[in-house]
């Protein structure tokens, strides 16, 4: 007779299946492109075929090959018997890249389309880039549903159940509520300093490049800053076990938003080299910006690491 218990375990692992084989289907295009234009074939323009560019695309045919890895692991047994550390940071950075994109993917896909075509990119390219968006969202959709199926079967407590929970020996939630504050009061610093500068505002940008704050430019700020919030609002709410009822929605806040701020401040740095369109921010500003992003992820992902442990060791009643 099946059980209930039987019944959860078989959905669970149908959702694996099918999120970890959409998103390995959907990143392979991407994947591909990335390839051919490593080997300096069919770029949009003659300054993509050089050195600087060929190595980027290399580096990204290979975060695409992790992530079809990933996806493929999340989907079967065998990807339970991995080191932790193996897959929590690739995931760590891979969600903060694409599920902040694939919520503003509608508007900055074309706004990417035609910000390339006043730089001169010829039409192919358009069929390029609708082919890397179509990738970017399918793994944005597909490699967290087989995420959350694959996190439930190994680590049921860094999703389920409720905020609270009995306090083990040894806790460190002396450290985290101190900590907790910190980031949320640099959260709330850059998320104010990004809106500013998506608003309009001139204080810290260069006034010679301010042509250059465009839709693409705009969107990143707020959606920096509205991440930036909500990981202020999910760290502060598992540390100090207050401002909600379950665990998941604070903990999938502070996940993302940690990732999101560490890898985005590593992608701006393209804006210093000839690969990307200029930043208008004073290169000081600029520089404050990205590395204050960058801390508050790695220091978000360290007080969400003594949550997960601190919360492993209470749920399973181990010292």
């Amino acid at each position: 007779m099946t059980t209930g218990a039987d019944n959860q375990t078989g959905r669970l692992t149908k959702l694996r299946r099918i999120g970890g084989l959409t998103a390995a289907l959907a990143v392979t295009p991407y994947l591909l492109i990335k390839i051919v234009w490593s080997f300096g074939l069919f770029v949009p323009t003659g300054d993509m075929g050089g050195a600087d560019w060929r190595a980027i695309n290399a580096a990204t045919a290979f975060l695409a090959a992790v992530g079809i890895f990933l996806a493929m692991a999340f989907s079967r047994p065998w990807g339970e018997r991995l080191p932790a550390w193996l897959v929590g940071l690739p995931v760590w950075v891979g969600t903060g890249l694409l599920v902040p994109m694939l919520l503003v993917a509608p508007v900055l896909g074309p706004a990417a389309m035609n910000r390339d075509q006043d730089a001169g990119s010829p039409d192919f390219w358009v069929y390029e880039q609708v082919l890397v968006m179509i990738s970017l969202v399918g793994i944005g959709v597909g490699l967290p549903v087989a995420l959350a199926g694959y996190t439930t079967a190994r680590w049921p407590e860094a999703l389920g159940g409720p905020l609270a929970y009995a306090e083990p020996v040894g806790s460190t939630r002396h450290l985290q509520v101190p900590l907790a504050r910190l980031i949320a009061f640099g959260c709330v610093v850059l998320a104010c300093v990004k809106v500013f500068w998506a608003a309009g505002g001139t204080l810290g940008l260069d006034g010679t490049e301010l042509d250059h704050r465009d839709l693409w430019w705009r969107m990143l700020s707020l959606s920096t800053a509205l991440w930036a919030l909500a990981g202020a609002w999910g760290i502060l709410v598992l540390a100090t076990r207050r401002g909600a009822r379950r665990f998941l929605p604070p903990m999938a806040a502070a996940w993302v938003s940690s990732g999101m701020l560490f890898s985005y401040s590593f992608y701006s740095l393209l804006t210093l080299t000839d690969m990307q369109q200029p930043s208008p921010e004073l290169p000081v500003a600029g520089a404050l910006a990205r590395g204050g992003g960058a801390i508050l992820g790695v220091m978000t992902g360290m007080v969400l690491l003594l949550v997960l442990h601190d919360r492993r060791r209470a749920l399973r009643g181990t010292d």
